[in-house]
């Protein structure tokens, strides 16, 4: 009765053996969770490795091609410039206008070279005259060597002279240089032009060029005279021949340009529109697999996830050879992988993983899901 009366007088007593006992409880509570961490830590066979999916795969050869945007160009482009001065006094082809080789585009007043011309050929003619009759008293013994050395380097002169007037008189019409269109008319029927001043531009849309670069890989495989395809943004898709590679890389951007020679004699194609040159760059290993699995690294490399001989889990930076209705064809993996095709996104590179493999007719089927890829090389 004593004990009952002293904790009724003094209630706290009941309220700090309370606290003592939970404060114990806690304490065997938290020596008892770390001393089953501890023995969870130190049996490695407690950690589970993470289950995923793997395909063992072969690389196989494909043709494979080299995709660059580019644009459609004139094969020739000239600046037509006076070579002769003078006065415009017609301009016989509008812009745009197809001319044959050798036909008249730009005409300058001849002012008085045909008077030039026939003041010239009497001269010519004179100096003749002249070089006949010393050679023949040279040959009488009437004329000395001398005198008849004179008189050829005097007709010789006239020959000359002649000739340097016809060839002005000639570049009074100012012609188209290969068969083309006329691009610029930069003068007027009045215009006063001096030589060596430009007259016009001139291009030949016989033939185009498809110019595109490509990369210091991709320069590798590809050979001058290969047939290659172009399609341009209007849509039309042409054919032709890889006519032309830098032999030597653009120093800013470290690529190579390409050209593409292309037929056009019905000038149904433009040049100056966006085209996408198709090129092909030979055979080479790759393996086929579905754009599904690609991942990226820390560094925004594309590549694929793949197990090594130990279960860890490897990352390789993969080139895309080309696309299709059979799927996406990529090398930088070795001729035999172990790929991931299904868990990729849960593990990263080092990951110590149980790997499933896929048996032969998932392998298959795999290729038919990769079917729904649109082609895009």
């Amino acid at each position: 009765m004593n004990l009952i009366n002293t904790l009724k007088n003094n209630p706290w007593w009941i309220a700090g053996g309370i606290l003592l006992l939970v404060v114990v409880w806690m304490l065997t509570g938290i020596g008892s969770s770390n001393e089953a961490s501890s023995e969870t830590a130190s049996d490695p066979d407690v950690t589970k490795s993470t289950d995923v999916r793997v395909r063992q795969q072969q690389a196989e050869p494909v043709e494979s091609f080299v995709d660059v945007y580019g644009r459609t160009a004139p094969a020739r482009m000239a600046t037509l410039k006076a070579e002769t001065d003078g006065r415009v006094v017609e301009v016989t082809a509008e812009r745009g206008a197809y001319a044959r080789k050798g036909a008249a585009l730009v005409l300058l007043d001849v002012r008085n070279r045909n008077e030039q011309i026939e003041r010239a050929r009497a001269e010519l003619k004179a100096a003749k005259m002249r070089f006949d009759a010393e050679k023949s008293l040279q040959h009488e013994n009437f004329a000395s060597e001398t005198r008849l050395a004179e008189a050829q380097a005097q007709l010789e002169a006239a020959r000359a002279e002649l000739r340097r007037i016809q060839v002005d008189l000639a570049n009074t019409r100012i012609k188209a240089p290969f068969n083309g269109a006329l691009q610029e008319r930069l003068v007027e029927v009045g215009d006063y032009v001096a030589v060596g001043d430009p007259v016009a531009t001139f291009v030949d849309i016989d033939t185009l060029i498809v110019t595109g670069s490509v990369s210091e890989t991709e320069r590798t495989n590809l050979e001058i005279g290969a047939t290659a395809t172009a399609k341009l943004i209007t849509g039309q898709t042409i054919e032709g021949r890889v006519r032309y590679i830098d032999p030597v890389a653009e120093e800013s951007t470290r690529t190579f340009k390409i050209e593409l020679e292309v037929p056009n004699n019905d000038h149904a194609l433009p040049a100056g529109v966006t085209a996408q040159i198709h090129v092909p760059a030979g055979r080479r290993l790759a393996h086929r697999i579905s754009p599904a699995i690609l991942t990226l690294d820390d560094n925004g490399e594309i590549g694929i996830k793949t197990v090594a001989d130990d279960n860890t889990v490897r990352f390789s930076k993969v080139d895309i050879v080309k696309s299709g209705v059979n799927g996406m064809w990529i090398s930088g993996l070795p001729d035999e992988a172990n790929i991931i095709t299904v868990g990729q996104g849960f593990v990263k590179p080092g990951d110590t993983v149980n790997p499933v493999f896929e048996e032969k007719g998932a392998q298959n089927a795999a290729g038919a899901v990769a079917a729904n890829t649109s082609e895009t090389r």
